[in-house]
């Protein structure tokens, strides 16, 4: 039987958004968008802790306000795993460091699950990820939608912002049939904590560079990254329509 381990949920948020700024703190439902996803997590089975990392003094606030833990980190970190990493090294009373992004509100409770069991069934394993089947071609070709081939032991062999696997003869069947032969790359990571307060100190990989995808920086050292497969769709909210469709679903429950 696989030991269980003692899991937290961090969940970086910074203010400044692109494509949709302030959109952690976009409360058209009545509560901030960074305090659903906080109450999604909260549903999982493995672990009761979540925290909040974050280095906006509004957002830490927000999150207190409704009965959440929020920490303020550093504001000079260059991503969201640097600052899930302030937040573990302050803990080390965690086994296991769940990245959990703020934008993600409909993240299923059986998602956060799985990457923590991975963990716990694997014990040589570090870091864990989840993929999820594509079934459209236009996602295919999102380059927004990273994508992410994983070999027959469940470990991810590349990720790309490019179509891959590479189709040399395209059929649309290659999106419906009972093999998912493209996998969505799910966001989500489950990290050893004592893995976590290393990555920063890996050096970029010239592919993470050129995919602007930090993830390669792990498998360029040479490290293995364990991949579920969970069978639902990914919905985060990076524009203004995604965050409507949000509210809409919400206020129709």
């Amino acid at each position: 039987m696989a030991k269980e381990l003692n899991s937290v949920i961090v969940v970086p948020a910074r203010r400044h958004s692109t494509r949709l700024p302030e959109k952690m703190l976009l409360a058209e439902t009545g509560k901030p968008l960074i305090v659903h996803t906080v109450q999604s997590a909260a549903l999982n089975s493995k672990t009761k802790s979540i925290i909040v990392a974050t280095d906006d003094q509004e957002i830490f606030d927000a999150v207190q306000r409704f009965g959440a833990i929020a920490e303020m980190t550093s504001a000079d970190h260059a991503s969201g795993t640097d600052r899930v990493a302030e937040v573990a090294q302050r803990h080390p009373e965690f086994e296991v460091v769940v990245n959990l992004q703020g934008d993600e509100p409909e993240i299923s409770a059986d998602a956060i699950d799985l990457a923590i069991s991975i963990l716990e069934a694997n014990p040589n394993a570090v870091v864990a990820t989840l993929a999820t089947p594509i079934r459209s071609e236009r996602l295919l070709e999102d380059p927004a939608c990273v994508k992410v081939v994983v070999d027959g032991s469940g470990q991810a062999m590349y990720f790309s912002r490019s179509p891959i696997p590479h189709a040399r003869t395209w059929s649309d069947e290659l999106l419906d049939g009972p093999q998912a032969n493209f996998l969505q790359h799910v966001g989500l990571y489950a990290y050893r904590r004592d893995f976590l307060l290393n990555f920063p100190e890996l050096p970029p990989c010239p592919t993470e560079k050129l995919e602007s995808l930090e993830q390669l920086r792990v498998l360029s050292a040479g490290y293995p990254i364990h991949v579920g497969l969970i069978d639902e769709p990914v919905v985060g909210i990076d524009t203004r329509e995604d965050y409507e469709l949000f509210v809409r679903k919400w206020v129709n429950g």
